[in-house]
């Protein structure tokens, strides 16, 4: 396409690439589907992006004649590369959505196949997406995560072989592709939420991979518009399950996820207790040991300084052989945001847990050769103000220690 000219009326006024399903807003502008539904219903906005006029209706007129004239143009210019865009599938409609809803429900023997070919309408475009959730399909789903009895169906795979596969994984897959609204979220705490969240914790505890994943993530969404009743009542089962995932490294993004989680619910009530009783601040540790990723570090260290911000969490960072090391290598190593989280542990544990063997073993593992550092480099105020805290209260014992190199200790602050 770099050598060809595309027509400017071909290319949506949002993303300027070539349009593959122009569709008409009210104001007469033209966009790609995709780019203007995100704007709309991902992004929440109420104006049409060219013109700034408020839309009266969400409503997106399909261009055919523009989309043909736009296929036409492409089989014109094939020799140039460019390939033809393939006519869009039609929209879901709500009357659609309603008969799968009924079949699923009526039938059992179609509530497979019902969910999914519900799990198809969401993955086709956001508009679908939106009409799902106007359809009551996350209640439903929903109310199938929380039925006691999993269904589990038999089917016919393409290769002739019989599996099992169960109802509830398909409704979860659902739900995590839907991005449900903050709104819906909120109704599904409202309405039984204890019982939908044992649900998300039964699969933690018993499903695959990818379940796990995907319940991970919409543990995640719920818990950030949950309100304080919910956060400070989590069963202690639910804290072991998360850091199973981070163990298990099943992926990045369900990693990192489970870590947003930890950092969502910890400041809450006994949470930071239940989740170093669960095993988080070993398995964080290993985590730091062994990921290179900035976002991954950064997310770690500051669950950790949550975690540290109690007796139990930093007696098990101490704990573990490589604690004070790890968190002591990542400073001044991946970015200003993981060094001021990684002193700020290292402020805790000096200010709370200070004996002599932790206060010789920070100068053996670099700790304090750090910290010294901090205060030469362009880094944060507030980072060089824990590191001259920490360095002044312990003087006496650092002071003289041959471990710190000599031209570090020129910006050694006087006691």
């Amino acid at each position: 396409m770099d050598q060809i000219d595309v027509p400017y009326h071909f290319l949506c006024p949002i993303s300027l690439q070539l349009m593959r399903d122009p569709v008409t807003v009210s104001t007469g502008i033209t966009y790609d589907r995709e780019n203007i539904e995100k704007w709309l219903f991902s992004c929440k906005n109420e104006t049409c992006p060219v013109t700034k006029q408020e839309l009266f209706t969400k409503d997106l007129t399909p261009n055919h004649t523009l989309r043909r004239l736009i296929q036409a143009w492409c089989t014109l210019n094939a020799s140039f590369g460019i390939e033809r865009i393939p006519t869009p599938k039609p929209l879901a409609d709500r009357a659609q959505i309603s008969k799968l809803l009924n079949d699923a429900k009526k039938f059992p023997h179609l509530l497979l196949k019902s969910l999914r070919r519900l799990r198809s309408i969401t993955l086709e475009s956001e508009r679908n997406r939106s009409c799902l959730e106007e359809a009551g399909v996350v209640d439903f789903l929903a109310s199938i995560l929380k039925t006691d009895d999993s269904t589990s169906v038999e089917i016919d795979s393409d290769d002739n072989e019989s599996e099992f596969t169960r109802a509830s994984d398909e409704a979860l897959n659902i739900l995590y592709h839907l991005k449900i609204s903050q709104r819906q979220l909120k109704n599904l705490i409202i309405n039984d939420g204890d019982r939908f969240l044992e649900s998300l914790l039964q699969i933690l505890k018993h499903s695959s991979y990818q379940s796990r994943a995907y319940a991970t993530m919409l543990l995640k969404s719920v818990f950030e518009v949950a309100d304080p009743t919910h956060l400070i009542s989590i069963r202690p089962e639910m804290f072991v399950e998360i850091v199973r995932v981070l163990d298990d490294q099943i992926s990045q993004q369900a990693s990192k996820a489970a870590l947003k989680l930890l950092m969502e619910i910890c400041p809450w009530g006994r949470n930071r207790i239940k989740a170093v009783e669960g095993g988080a601040v070993s398995v964080l540790i290993e985590l730091l040991l062994d990921t290179s990723d900035k976002r991954a570090c950064e997310l770690i260290l500051a669950v950790l300084e949550l975690l540290c911000g109690c007796a139990d969490g930093r007696a098990e960072l101490l704990k573990h052989g490589a604690g004070l090391a790890v968190v002591s290598k990542k400073i001044l190593r991946v970015s200003h945001v993981a060094s001021d989280k990684a002193v700020r542990i290292l402020c805790s544990i000096c200010r709370f847990s200070a004996t002599s063997t932790v206060l010789q073993e920070m100068l053996q593992v670099g700790a304090v050769a750090k910290l010294c550092l901090i205060l030469q480099v362009n880094s944060s105020l507030k980072s060089k103000e824990r590191a001259r805290e920490i360095l002044k209260v312990h003087s006496k014992v650092w002071r003289s220690s041959a471990c710190i190199p000599a031209y570090l200790m020129a910006s050694y602050p006087s006691s």
